[in-house]
């Protein structure tokens, strides 16, 4: 998938280059992101080049605010006609969170992929314990479809749990009427 540039109601979405490697790495690195992020596996560098060069299927946009870059979403499209939908995964840099950044690049991605994709539904993923993000999701009207046991690796090498999550086009709260079907 590739898009241009998606504007949220405070936040800019763009594709993602090169030139933003160093900052990705930087806001992955930090502690409060690396514990939901961080491989044990593979490090961050290796993360970043993914994030610069995905597959063909996945997009990747810094998030912009005020000139600066505050973080990284990506969406990933499947195209099988039986499962069509699209899924999510944010990091925001912990400077510029609490601030409804986060909710806003969601919202903004999530109606993209909604009115200009044509999916009807999109997933998320969350560490079954990472709480914050949890909320930030249920306020986008995101529901709780079940708990994926042992689905990722965590830095410190053990499997964590997480909690898949979907959104309904008629589901997304604040998405405004354009978006509902």
């Amino acid at each position: 998938m590739t898009a241009g540039q998606i504007i949220g109601d405070r936040v800019r979405l763009r594709p993602a280059g090169a030139a933003d490697a160093v900052r990705f790495e930087e806001i992955l690195s930090r502690p409060e992101v690396a514990r939901w992020w961080a491989d044990a596996e593979e490090p961050v560098a290796e993360q970043v080049k993914y994030l610069i060069d995905p597959e063909e299927d996945t997009s990747t946009f810094a998030i912009e605010h005020e000139d600066a870059t505050v973080g990284v979403v990506l969406a990933f499209e499947k195209t099988d006609p039986r499962y069509r939908h699209a899924g999510i995964d944010i990091a925001l840099d912990p400077d510029w969170q609490h601030r409804g950044l986060g909710a806003d690049a969601i919202r903004a991605l999530a109606r993209h992929l909604f009115t200009e994709r044509g999916h009807h539904r999109l997933v998320i993923d969350p560490d079954a314990e990472n709480e914050q993000a949890i909320r930030l999701y249920r306020s986008l009207g995101f529901r709780a479809v079940g708990t994926m046991r042992d689905y990722e690796r965590g830095s410190d090498g053990t499997w964590h749990d997480a909690l898949l999550m979907d959104l309904l086009a008629d589901d997304l709260a604040g998405a405004g009427p354009d978006v509902r079907r």
